[in-house]
């Protein structure tokens, strides 16, 4: 009988456990962050400075979240001339979604709202990640530079463009955590996100995971159920007299069998304050988590939207980690089918990060305010797609892209860049003022990344550009 989810939480499978384990020792034990930081887990202090990286997977249509258009300008009888599409019709049939731009509701105190977005970005009927415009800056018109899945998410990744499809540099949370050396016991959470780390010790590594079942039993105490049996594991911890082969005596050479060892058995101390448990939302502790994510009720939560937006929202508040990388939403390449499609996939992200936002903006930080004073979040896909439909009801890939930034270290309730009203091509800004200007520059994927970067006042010259200084608060 297949195992159910549940099952997995419990008694995982030897070669994913394995897996997951080793990831835990390569981005936590091996580059010397202090074991006494770790193992005082019951004094863990969340982060001065926290970081979400939101991805959504196969290039978003940005009619329908950042960059969208007037159907009642762009009309279809114009779209030999204009090249753009809204296609907002084609969700009339699903009552959450307008079918015209969404301008925020006014927050007391916040000043009128300076943008408006598609309908995939909340259904106007309910709370939804418009309200938060106050904490925004939209960027529009980013010139990607290529269409090409894996080259666009390994650009935004880094900041810097890949050699071929192979990542150059490490990911800005690499920087980040490299730079910062936060005393946390998990600096680094990448949940279906890549990650990569070409200049720091081990302590800037990503703990990478597939899922929230994945972090559980990473950060689970061993048990009997699970003693790891792997002849490769065997030959290490065994490794203690004088080599034998030539295997062995290259493995002694390098320190491997050593460093293993030492690292198991810290790996072992960390597991046993049971930082799992933070994770596990069907406990009654974390009841709390479940109602404010909307999790009760479902057998299986622990791969939707919402439980990993409840991950993040853990890991950060709970002093776990500091950066967070994760894939929110997917089933975005749509060559094919409707825009309801479209609509419906980014949707079940949008609304899972505004309950993420919500959440940190309704929790006290111990360094005063609430934590999205503290926490810088970007939003971000690989490209666009084009503001025209296909011959097959879908959209096809596009060069000029959005992304969101929020929190801290950047200023709110602003847009900057713009696409163009034919075809949505990639703007030109001022750099100096941040004006749109046909005499000026493209914003590239580096200028985001630098600008984060900035934003908490770390070395962003990896870069190569400037920050935009005209968003940094």
């Amino acid at each position: 009988m297949k195992k159910t989810r549940q099952d997995d939480l419990r008694i995982p499978e030897r070669r994913t456990f394995l897996k997951a384990g080793a990831g835990f020792m390569g981005s936590l034990l091996l580059g010397g962050i202090p074991f006494r930081a770790v193992a005082q887990a019951t004094n863990l202090a969340p982060a001065d400075r926290c970081f979400v990286f939101v991805y959504f997977s196969g290039g978003w249509d940005q009619l329908l979240a950042f960059d969208p258009r007037d159907p009642t300008e762009f009309t279809d009888d114009k779209v030999s001339q204009t090249r753009i599409v809204p296609g907002y019709n084609q969700l009339s049939t699903d009552a959450r979604f307008s079918t015209m731009p969404i301008v925020p509701k006014e927050r007391a105190g916040a000043g009128a709202p300076t943008m408006t977005f598609g309908p995939a970005i909340g259904d106007v009927r309910s709370p939804n990640l418009s309200d938060h415009y106050d904490l925004m800056t939209v960027v529009r018109g980013i010139n990607m530079s290529t269409l090409t899945h894996e080259v666009g998410y390994r650009y935004f990744l880094t900041g810097k463009m890949p050699i071929g499809s192979a990542a150059r540099g490490s990911s800005t949370a690499t920087e980040i955590v490299g730079q910062m050396k936060p005393a946390v016991p998990i600096p680094s959470i990448a949940q279906n996100v890549e990650s990569y780390n070409d200049r720091y010790g081990g302590y800037a590594n990503a703990l990478r995971v597939s899922g929230l079942a994945d972090l559980v039993l990473t950060l689970d105490p061993p048990s009997a159920a699970r003693q790891l049996d792997s002849e490769i594991e065997k030959s290490l911890l065994d490794l203690n007299g004088m080599p034998i082969t030539c295997e062995e005596q290259a493995f002694a050479a390098r320190g491997v069998g050593t460093t293993y060892e030492n690292s198991r058995e810290q790996m072992q101390a960390v597991m046993a304050n049971k930082l799992s448990d933070s994770f596990r939302f069907n406990l009654a502790a974390n009841d709390a988590v479940r109602a404010t994510y909307g999790l009760n009720g479902q057998a299986y939560p622990y791969n939707s939207a919402n439980g990993r937006a409840a991950m993040v929202a853990t890991a950060l508040k709970k002093g776990i980690s500091q950066c967070v990388s994760i894939n929110l939403a997917g089933g975005l390449d749509t060559h094919f089918g409707t825009q309801l499609t479209q609509a419906g996939n980014q949707r079940a992200g949008f609304d899972a990060l505004n309950l993420l936002v919500t959440d940190l903006r309704n929790t006290q930080h111990p360094g005063g305010g609430n934590f999205m004073d503290h926490t810088t979040i970007l939003v971000f896909s690989e490209f666009a797609r084009t503001p025209t439909i296909n011959a097959t009801g879908g959209r096809d890939h596009h060069l000029s892209n959005s992304c969101l930034l929020m929190g801290a270290g950047i200023k709110h309730n602003l847009v900057v860049g713009r696409s163009g009203d034919i075809g949505m091509s990639p703007g030109m800004v001022d750099m100096r003022t941040g004006a749109n200007d046909p005499n000026g520059s493209n914003i590239f994927p580096e200028h985001i990344i630098a600008t984060v970067l900035a934003s908490a006042k770390l070395d962003y010259s990896i870069t190569r550009v400037d920050p935009l200084r005209f968003i940094l608060a």
